[in-house]
């Protein structure tokens, strides 16, 4: 188990014709040696290169209604009942595809952890928090799951929007503590109509639904041996909902402050050889990102891969690669029934 440089030097050190190899066996390799580690447990890599690719349009990067494809091409050789393992490593993405991740993934197993290798923000933090438990490492980290809704060029908090005209009708009316200005109404006009009263009810419900549905979540599966689930389930999600809280969406919610949240994290170097096998996968997925045209990426403990091509218009790939690039076959493996 080598370093990113150690790994990237074997990777470029190699004949063309020998990179393809060597890489789908390291990948395949690092992920069995995970599930073995995690009770024999099936093992998901559900990654994307936003890091390495910035400027790639989002749908290629970002958690989206295709993966659901990519989920079932990838799921279906494997046996359930084993649990599933998933290192997930993405920026987010759509609240409606998250829930069709997980639901899906939900239907198929009975126990499901997420180890975050670096990154797993906004909606990778809703799939985190639909897990029986998360593993995360010293420079792991979740995020805010409050959600960005667009507006023509614009994309905005539907936080700050709720704040937003909250503070207007405060100034306007007052509050019982603040007395009424009703002048202040042709300082907030300008604004309010360029908002419009639907932005807030679409921000509003925007905020409701991603909370109950974590909320949910929560209370389901990852506190389902909590002496309240319904009730502390309740109170995580509003703490990851909360833009006033966090006030970016980017912000870095760490292993600590997620565990102080009474989200159920295990540490990562708590096993040696865990982390360096969830280390090399990230490593080499890191390679693919940045050496070819792949954008995102499901890679199964059985060898089956879905890929996004950075080619716009281009098919996701259903097949298995032995490099950054190409495909070949799926390795064959009988089915569990």
């Amino acid at each position: 188990m080598g370093s990113w440089k150690e790994l990237l030097d074997e990777f470029n050190n190699l004949p063309e014709a020998g990179k393809d190899g060597w890489w789908a066996s390291q990948q395949r390799a690092s992920l069995e040696k995970i599930g073995l580690l995690r009770q024999d447990r099936e093992v998901l890599l559900y990654g994307s290169a936003f890091l390495q690719k910035p400027t790639a349009p989002a749908f290629s990067v970002s958690i989206g209604a295709e993966d659901l494809n990519g989920l079932m091409a990838v799921v279906y050789q494997m046996d359930c009942s084993k649990g599933l393992t998933i290192l997930l490593h993405t920026p987010g993405g759509s609240t409606n595809a998250c829930e069709t991740v997980v639901e899906y993934l939900r239907s198929k197993f009975d126990y499901i952890e997420v180890i975050v290798p670096a990154y797993a923000m906004s909606a990778g933090t809703m799939i985190s928090l639909a897990a029986d438990r998360v593993i995360m490492g010293r420079q792991s980290q979740l995020g805010p799951i409050d959600p960005q809704i667009s507006t023509g060029s614009m994309t905005m908090s539907a936080r700050a929007v709720v704040d937003q005209f909250r503070t207007a009708r405060k100034d306007i009316l007052g509050d019982g503590t603040t007395p009424a200005n009703p002048g202040a109404a042709h300082l907030w006009a300008p604004i309010l109509q360029s908002a419009g009263p639907s932005l807030l009810q679409e921000a509003q419900n925007a905020l409701d639904y991603g909370e109950r549905m974590v909320a949910g979540w929560l209370g389901k599966y990852m506190l389902s041996g909590h002496p309240n689930p319904h009730d502390k389930a309740l109170e995580i999600a509003k703490y990851f909902n909360d833009a006033g809280e966090h006030k970016s969406h980017g912000r870095r919610i760490g292993r600590d402050e997620a565990r102080g949240a009474e989200v159920v994290v295990e540490d990562l170097e708590d096993s040696q050889e865990l982390q360096e096998a969830v280390l090399t996968s990230y490593h080499l997925a890191t390679i693919a990102f940045d050496s070819g045209p792949l954008t995102k990426m499901l890679y199964a403990s059985t060898g089956q891969m879905w890929a996004r091509n950075l080619n716009i218009g281009a098919p996701p790939v259903p097949a298995t690669p032995q490099a950054p690039g190409r495909t070949v076959q799926p390795v064959p493996r009988k089915r569990q029934r």
